[in-house]
């Protein structure tokens, strides 16, 4: 029976393999699809992507108008998702949210 030392050096090997295949295989898709936009004069722009690589879409910002205004003039609209920093700060000290209402 192989020991744990074994066992870990094939999994690690087979990882760096499996790594390498995936690689390969990229890189023979990417170049399917380069020759596909070719043919077809697609560009990213017509995908919806970004034209720069790595480079994140701009954020939106929330087109509801604001409900609250914080202590130093922030501004919140009381959506669902992550409360601001200072909507937190306000509930931990025991106040109501309702006592920033515009």
């Amino acid at each position: 029976m192989p020991t744990y030392s074994e066992l870990m050096a094939q999994a690690q090997s087979l990882m760096a393999q499996a790594e390498q295949a995936r690689k390969a295989e990229i890189a023979g898709v990417i170049a399917d699809i380069k020759g596909r936009m070719k043919q077809y004069g697609i560009t990213v722009a017509d995908l919806g992507g970004a034209a720069v690589p790595g480079k994140k879409p701009a954020k939106s910002k929330s087109a509801a108008p604001a409900k609250y205004k914080g202590p130093n003039g922030e501004l919140w609209a009381g959506g669902p998702g992550r409360k601001p920093e200072w909507v937190r700060s306000v509930l931990a000290a025991g106040k109501s949210i309702e006592d920033y209402r515009i």
